[in-house]
């Protein structure tokens, strides 16, 4: 896995402007592997367990996909933002796109572990679809206040 979330097309994965630090939407693709996160077994089974795996295939199966790519959004966006020089705690934006709005609740559990303080302030959208594929359920965007030093 490399550091920072990597773009599928040809664009910047982050960019800064002065004391701000604006990146570009997230989706849960490995673009290197070319694999799409399905469910909890496309993420550590260590974050699996802690965002809510029950081990019960009816509900795995049903929540597994939206809180393994809310995991892996967010963890990437994290370790963009600290290759940036940042914390999550400098995130004061975030756009969330939905494919079904009726995920928020799941993706909001998983938000609550990567911002256990205050958290940052948020736009939610449903979307009819997102690239590269129908799989993908969420897209996050996030925007940092990181002052030059």
């Amino acid at each position: 896995m490399n550091n920072i979330a990597q773009p599928l097309a040809r664009y910047a994965a982050w960019r800064r402007a002065g004391d701000y630090v604006f990146l570009s939407g997230v989706i849960a693709v490995d673009p290197q592997a070319g694999k799409i996160v399905k469910g909890y077994s496309d993420i550590p089974s260590e974050a699996a367990q802690q965002i809510g795996q029950t081990g019960e295939f009816s509900t795995d199966h049903k929540e597994g996909p939206i809180l393994a790519q809310s995991w892996y959004v967010l963890n990437s966006i994290q370790r963009t933002v600290e290759s940036a020089g940042g914390q999550m705690s400098d995130v004061f934006k975030l756009v969330q796109y939905f494919k079904n709005l009726d995920h928020f609740p799941l993706y909001s559990r998983v938000r609550k572990q990567f911002f256990p303080g205050d958290p940052p302030v948020s736009t939610v959208v449903e979307v009819s679809g997102m690239l590269p594929s129908s799989d993908i359920l969420i897209e996050v965007e996030a925007t940092l206040w990181l002052p030059l030093r």
